[in-house]
């Protein structure tokens, strides 16, 4: 299955402009198919959740349909695992709130130096609350990849959560994400796996990790801002839910506090279809049938689809890599070896020397080419790498639609920067 970008960069309204969208970490441009959904849905049947009516009942078998949607892509046992919500940050500090029954003064909690603040600042604030230890668990500066011995140190105190990222939206180092549930499981600990970086890169399948819990975000992968979490059935079914007393018992409902953002959750729904159409548009006959690993129907043709993004994205991080390994003065952060593309995202910081990010940024965005600066969010990792007080450094992310083309307009405009 090979892409076709013409065909593909159609699918996105947003790019018939000149710009370069190299911003797709903090989000990426929104699909045809999710913007047609949103606007159906506003349009047809715009109502409140469990009336007797029409219109009412069709907004309902959306939300159905969207709950279904995302345990396909997931690979969930059932729809019931899938808990929308306003973000990942809100949906992780409402589980907080719900897991801190299961915990005692003194437990402790295990965060790690290479996550989004959003999966550490929701733990710190619960370990504060309830008197309980934190292990913070560190990274290698050199290539920033997690460091294994420092994440089995941290397990050798028994933490009743570990909470760790899929890939780094700070630097793109992809996690062993199988293996860190495996040892967390081994020492006693629930896992609480934050994906909103890695969801538009490859496929996820939460049964195969093991997960206990995996969020992620829909304006990470092509869809309205959104947040999604996945918990096992029986953990959710377990824990208590803060909620209004009218509110469902039943999952996934008594986690979705209030009315939910409904024209959203139609828009993921509608990233999936995006997904979909891509599996075939370029699938062909693979498209049909029964996979090897027993996939059918629409859950095949999501892992197909991200498959296929995940191995042009390989070489869009080699490019990217490159690339920036050719500007006179620049310091890359992170996995620069071409050997080992399957541990990164092409999201790939960087310092130029003698520059702030904020003005490198600036005169990026100046010729069209529209990155991030600072720590986006990803605190400890700044801090770590002692960039924090100091600016931060440039994020460019790829993501699927960028093209060859735009990695070497990159390339050019970053070697009049330097030159200048």
């Amino acid at each position: 299955m090979s892409l076709n970008l013409t065909t593909i960069r159609a699918e996105f309204p947003a790019l018939h402009r000149e710009d370069v969208f190299f911003d797709n970490p903090g989000g990426t441009q929104i699909a045809r198919h999710s913007l047609e959904r949103m606007q159906k849905y506003l349009v047809e049947c715009n109502a409140n959740h469990g009336g007797a009516f029409l219109t009412s009942r069709q907004s309902d078998d959306i939300l159905d349909e969207a709950h279904a949607a995302m345990a396909d892509l997931l690979n969930a046992a059932r729809p019931e695992e899938i808990v929308f919500g306003n973000n990942m940050t809100t949906l992780t500090f409402h589980m907080t709130r719900s897991l801190a029954k299961l915990l005692n003064p003194g437990d402790t909690l295990l965060v790690t130096r290479l996550d989004h603040d959003a999966n550490v600042a929701p733990w710190l604030l619960l370990a504060e609350d309830r008197g309980c230890q934190v292990a913070w668990v560190d990274f290698d500066v050199e290539d920033c990849t997690l460091s294994l011995e420092s994440f089995q140190q941290a397990l050798e105190k028994k933490p009743k959560i570990a909470a760790f990222g899929y890939a780094s939206n700070a630097v793109g180092t992809v996690n062993p994400v199988r293996k860190l549930v495996n040892l967390s499981h081994e020492a006693g600990a629930l896992t609480y796996i934050d994906a909103v970086q890695y969801a538009p890169h490859g496929p996820i399948d939460v049964q195969h990790l093991d997960a206990d819990f995996l969020v992620c975000s829909s304006y990470k992968f092509f869809g309205p801002h959104a947040g999604i979490l996945y918990g096992k059935y029986d953990l959710l079914n377990e824990l208590n839910a803060y909620k209004v007393r009218p509110a469902s018992n039943e999952l996934p409902g008594r986690f979705e506090t209030g009315t939910q953002n409904h024209e959203g959750i139609a828009g993921v729904l509608g990233a999936l279809e995006y997904f979909e159409w891509l599996a075939a548009e370029f699938g062909g006959e693979y498209a049909e049938g029964l996979s090897e690993d027993g996939y059918t129907g629409r859950r095949k043709a999501l892992k197909q689809a991200l498959t296929a993004i995940r191995a042009y994205e390989f070489e869009l991080s080699r490019a990217l890599i490159e690339t920036l390994q050719d500007i006179p003065g620049l310091q890359l952060f992170g996995l620069a070896d071409l050997k080992r593309l399957d541990q990164r995202v092409p999201t790939i910081s960087f310092r130029m020397r003698g520059r702030h990010p904020r003005q490198v940024a600036e005169d990026l965005g100046d010729a069209g080419i529209y990155v991030w600066d600072g720590n986006y969010y990803a605190l400890s990792v700044t801090e770590r790498l002692g960039v924090e007080q100091d600016g931060g450094m440039v994020r460019v992310g790829a993501a699927h639609y960028n093209t060859m083309d735009e990695v070497a307009r990159l390339g050019d405009v970053l070697r009049q920067i330097a030159a200048g």
